[in-house]
């Protein structure tokens, strides 16, 4: 039995902790902490199974603040429960260099699942985690031996469920029946700048219903036993997620700030912080206060869970015992390598003129590396067709509790947990969110694959994989005007440079199947950062690599692909992609003019940053100043290669639809063109010598 009076003691010490954090910041946000802190509580010390002594526990329950705004309750239990946030790192809220930032920051702040701030992504990040669970506990769960057993908790803010990719996550987790996830709504009728009653009136518990969720209404958010009682009712429910409407009251215990939007982003004041502590019964002149009896409560959480995990531990090594071959590859798994060979039967592709879409070479390629490698895990947004990125033969992820009528154009294989191949539907933000989430698992390599135009539904989550550092691989086809008849609207055009403005994102279009080849086995080694594989839907030459440098030259980002004659170099002519065989057709017309010629492929601007000095000057000698870069798409970020005396053949303008040969052409991406710029970027450059 719970002693009501020490769990009071309990939920203030968290409210004073935080509040008093904020105001020292002069900064934050001392709602939320206030009004949420009584399920919070009862959540972390009646059921989060974790191990504040080794955060990354693989089996434990992943808690995610998806209203990150209200970081210092997530910080306040960090430290009271005792992950390594000392109370210095409390005082130092919202300062430089602390670990107590503004928001709560992955592999910043131990114990932070995953950053969140931007509303909404932390719900679609839980329910990836979710997916995760499901997957692993299939693939490695025997009979007793159950290694994955957890479950994936959240607290949720009428602002993300406001947002859009939480309704595309929730209708997917609802379909997917994935009953070990469970979020607690913090509903306290007020968002940043005023009521909900002035934009957010639905009703949430029956939309939530009308997804497939388990709900259920919890009237006061002080009721201890309420919360309990609901979240071992969701527990209980294994075939739906489940959604916990609490009624809370944002700035609980302020005389004059309580249920007010002024107690949503801003401190309460030093006198308010007073008043609000008289309130609650707290000593009104001491700041970051923890009483003993609270503080020695909040510990016992650490040791139940290194209990747990000796307990967990105990079970692996009996595991390892019974399947000696699963758990080989399970620890590969969690230990993040790769095992040796994974790469050893990726197809090499021969010369070929025709050559074939560089989306076909990487769903080759990737069915031939998902074999070897269980991490492997992804989908598309209802485009597996058109971005070739099905698993073949490794199924389908659905509960086993879904009723399949006539799946006339289903994928083949297994309807499971176990199934690999993700059908993501038409959503392609929450396809994001979840595939970041499954990507805080530590082996799990998850993809998403959609067309290049559309990653401009996805870039806020990508943004997020590359703050957080998550391996996640977005396969992005159709990548310009060459697709053709589809138009404008489906035609890339500033895409490219946009991604490759987003910092530790690693952005790579291919030349042909072979650089496509090379490609996939660098997003597969890059652990640490997303990167995005940039593929046609046309063909394009599969060059000879007899006559021209090996595609293993991708791992540079830019290099020398066909050299000039040993006489020298008159002009550089670089592109990527589709445009790399035009470069190379233009060196021969060049060259029976006598105008040497040096071809660089340069398929990722990121790689080739990474290089040392010698090497970068060597691709591109800082005494050539005649050149010519060619790629199908914005301009834009080219002059850093090409130099204020080269010239950049590119789009300044939206495409049009017509077949994809005619678009090229009219948009001046033919050898001609660039033989003709390129002999008036030479006639330029003779003329400024001789000045």
């Amino acid at each position: 039995m719970s002693d009501p009076s020490l769990d009071q003691l309990c939920i203030n010490t968290l409210r004073t902790l935080s509040i008093d954090a904020v105001q020292k910041a002069k900064s934050g946000h001392p709602g939320l902490p206030l009004g949420a802190a009584p399920m919070a509580y009862v959540l972390w010390d009646r059921y989060l199974k974790a191990n504040p002594a080794n955060p990354e526990w693989y089996d434990r329950d992943r808690f995610v603040l998806s209203a990150g705004h209200g970081s210092m309750l997530l910080y306040s239990l960090l430290h009271l429960t005792g992950y390594a946030v000392s109370l210095d790192q409390i005082k130092q809220f919202r300062q430089w260099k602390s670990i107590t930032p503004g928001h709560p920051e992955r592999e910043l702040t131990p114990g932070v699942e995953v950053t969140t701030g931007p509303l909404g992504q932390g719900f679609g990040n839980g329910v990836g985690m979710a997916i995760a669970e499901r997957y692993l506990a299939a693939r490695y769960n025997r009979p007793g031996f159950p290694l994955f057993d957890h479950y994936t908790y959240g607290i949720v803010s009428d602002g993300d469920l406001m947002e859009g990719v939480a309704a595309e996550a929730a209708s997917l987790a609802g379909h997917l029946h994935l009953g070990k996830l469970i979020y607690l709504y913090d509903n306290n009728h007020i968002t940043l700048s005023a009521s909900t009653q002035l934009s957010f009136t639905e009703a949430v518990v029956k939309r939530f219903d009308a997804l497939g969720w388990h709900t259920q209404v919890v009237e006061d958010g002080n009721d201890l036993a309420a919360i309990d009682h609901a979240i071992d009712a969701a527990q209980e429910e294994q075939s739906k997620p489940s959604l916990i409407s609490v009624r809370t009251h944002i700035g609980y215990g302020s005389p004059h700030k309580q249920d007010t939007f002024e107690a949503h982003g801003s401190p309460l004041g030093e006198e308010e912080v007073k008043s609000t502590k008289k309130a609650l019964g707290w000593p009104v002149d001491k700041t970051f206060y923890i009483p003993e009896e609270a503080q020695a409560h909040f510990r016992k959480v650490k040791t139940k869970g290194n209990a747990e995990e000796q307990k967990w531990n105990t079970l692996l090594e009996g595991y390892k015992k019974h399947y000696p071959q699963e758990a080989k590859e399970l620890e590969l798994l969690m230990k993040d390598e790769l095992p040796l060979g994974w790469n050893k039967d990726i197809p090499v592709f021969p010369e070929d003129k025709k050559g074939i879409a560089t989306r076909d070479a990487g769903g080759k390629v990737l069915n031939s590396i998902c074999q070897k490698l269980p991490g492997i895990i992804g989908g598309s947004g209802d485009l597996n067709t058109s971005t070739y990125t099905e698993l073949k033969g490794q199924g389908c992820f659905e509960s086993p509790a879904t009723q399949f009528g006539d799946m006339q154009g289903a994928a083949p294989g297994v309807w499971s947990y176990e199934g690999r191949n993700l059908y993501y539907g038409v959503r392609e933000h929450a396809m994001g969110a979840i595939t970041n989430g499954i990507a805080t698992f530590k082996g799990m390599i998850p993809f998403a694959a959609t067309f290049l135009i559309f990653s401009d539904y996805m870039r806020p989550t990508i943004r997020l994989a590359a703050l957080m550092n998550l391996h996640v691989i977005y396969v992005f086809t159709h990548d310009s005007i060459g697709l053709g008849e589809d138009g404008p609207t489906h035609q890339p055009v500033e895409q490219l440079p946009s991604l490759r403005a987003i910092p530790r994102l690693l952005v790579l279009r291919p030349a042909d199947a072979n650089e496509t080849s090379v490609a996939w086995q660098i997003a597969i080694e890059a652990k640490n950062r997303p990167v995005a594989l940039v593929l046609t839907r046309q063909a394009v030459p599969t060059l000879n690599r007899s006559i021209y440098a090996s595609s293993e030259g991708v791992r540079k980002g830019a290099y020398i692909l066909s050299d000039a004659p040993d006489t020298g170099i008159s002009i550089l002519l670089i592109a990527s992609g589709s445009e790399v065989h035009l470069i190379l057709q233009a060196q021969t017309v060049l060259q029976k003019q006598g105008i040497s010629v040096r071809c660089v492929s340069m398929p990722s601007w990121e790689l080739f940053e990474a290089q040392d000095t010698e090497y970068k000057e060597n691709v591109f000698p800082p005494g050539i100043t005649a050149r010519l870069a060619v790629e199908a798409g914005s301009a834009q970020g080219w002059d850093r290669y090409v130099g204020p005396q080269g010239g950049v053949i590119g789009i300044s303008t939206f495409g049009a639809s017509a077949p994809g040969a005619t678009l090229m052409q009219e948009y001046g991406f033919t050898v001609k063109n660039i033989c003709d710029k390129a002999l008036s970027l030479l006639k330029t450059s003779k003329q400024k010598e001789s000045v």
